[in-house]
């Protein structure tokens, strides 16, 4: 539990380290990171996955329209719904504060055997597993 801590806690403070380099929230890098790897999104679609309410997206929405990290329009099937895209020049910094701790973590898992790999792999969805139920509890509950 320990490690886990440890490990949890540095990871929150290394993305805040980069949001602030990035003039962003550690919510809003959270969402670009979500739509670098999905390509693009509706804004529900945010909704869901950052376990975030409506408005609240709106607003996150608002912020990285600005800051020019996203481009957003009406789907043309559904124009009550916001396809939201990144930005790839902009999302390009992100990528390179990013490079140095990618290189250091392919070092760390280059001797791993693929059982090694695999073990890891299956952690790390195991944990997010955890994390994803928690969220909805969180979300969903009357304690203040």
């Amino acid at each position: 539990m320990r490690a886990g801590r440890e490990s949890s806690r540095l990871s929150v403070m290394f993305r805040f380290a980069i949001a602030a380099k990035l003039d962003l929230t550690v919510t809003d890098m959270e969402c670009l990171d979500f739509l670098m790897e999905a390509g693009q999104a509706t804004a529900g679609r945010l909704a869901d996955q950052t376990k975030l309410t409506t408005g609240a997206v709106t607003g996150m929405l608002r912020r990285l329209e600005r800051a020019g990290y996203i481009t957003t329009e009406r789907d043309p099937a559904d124009r009550r719904r916001v396809i939201v895209t990144p930005v790839p020049e902009k999302v390009d910094r992100g990528r390179q504060l990013y490079a140095r701790y990618g290189e250091q973590v392919e070092q760390v898992v280059a001797d791993c055997t693929t059982e090694e790999l695999d073990f890891l792999a299956d952690h790390y969805d195991r944990m997010s597993e955890a994390y994803l139920a928690q969220l909805n509890v969180l979300r969903d509950s009357d304690i203040p």
